[in-house]
């Protein structure tokens, strides 16, 4: 079952594995990290989900885990990297799926993205067709981009094979990457969104929005999150207090008032972050 929001393990370091514990043993069930050892500890999410089936009972096959394949330019060098930079694409690609099975202590991945699209369209398209063999050959769910907003790069993609995951910053900054938005909308792409609350103060502190997350006896971040999903997307939470993880996977359940000033209300929000 795909998730409606995704605890994210980014900037987490030594904390990572406590943390993990807590969002998925508490309510979520589902992680995104990296092999890029700059910002992610991959490792210690492993750890995580020995506690979480030995302590928990939350076996491997009860969540959804998705990494991400760094290019090197994404990656700090001088810490230890998941593959030799001077090889193939397809080999570098190979060679990080490898240390993130090992990291995460699972045999397959629900899950595998590339951090970026690489230096030239002819370097992504090889990560790419590297990414459809480990899918073909079972060893990936689902595949997918990040950090992608021009469309004319998932089009190029998608004439190898269907792009299923798109996670991008959605934010103000970039007016709600509403060109991208519509495109995995039109085409059944789940979009994940990142920088969803951080980035976007003046949405969280909108007056309709602040009313309608009252009538709806929710939190504003929680509008925020539901919005999003209304609109068809699924909010990344890298939340490190444990009641507003709680918050996060709980906003799949919110519900707003059903009155014409509400839908009203509803859909002018949406109309602003870049919906039908």
């Amino acid at each position: 079952m795909l998730p409606n929001v995704i605890y994210g393990t980014a900037w987490k370091k030594e904390r990572t594995a406590e943390l993990v514990v807590k969002a998925e043993a508490c309510v979520s069930h589902t992680a995104h990290k990296a092999c890029q050892p700059k910002h992610y500890r991959e490792d210690l999410v492993g750890e995580a989900l020995v506690v979480l089936e030995n302590k928990h009972g939350i076996k491997r096959e009860h969540l959804f885990l998705q990494t991400k394949f760094t290019s090197i330019g994404g990656q700090d060098r001088s810490l230890p990297l998941p593959y030799d930079p001077s090889s193939s694409v397809r080999a570098q690609v190979l060679a990080s799926f490898q240390v993130s099975l090992r990291n995460l202590r699972t045999t397959y991945l629900d899950s595998l993205i590339l951090h970026s699209p690489l230096e030239t369209i002819g370097r992504t398209l090889e990560a790419w067709r590297t990414l459809m063999q480990l899918q073909d050959e079972g060893k990936v769910r689902m595949i997918g981009v990040s950090n992608t907003y021009d469309v004319q790069i998932l089009n190029s993609l998608c004439e190898l094979r269907k792009v299923q995951v798109v996670q991008n910053r959605w934010y103000e900054g970039n007016d709600w990457d509403k060109q991208v938005c519509a495109y995995c909308l039109v085409h059944g792409i789940q979009y994940q969104s990142f920088w969803t609350l951080s980035g976007s103060p003046s949405l969280l502190h909108h007056p309709t929005l602040l009313t309608l997350a009252q009538s709806a006896s929710c939190t504003p971040a929680q509008a925020v999150f539901r919005l999003a999903q209304m609109r068809g997307i699924v909010p990344l939470s890298g939340s490190t207090n444990e009641e507003r993880m709680k918050h996060g996977v709980d906003a799949f359940r919110v519900e707003f008032e059903k009155t014409p000033g509400s839908e009203n209300a509803i859909q002018g929000l949406i109309g602003l972050i870049g919906g039908q």
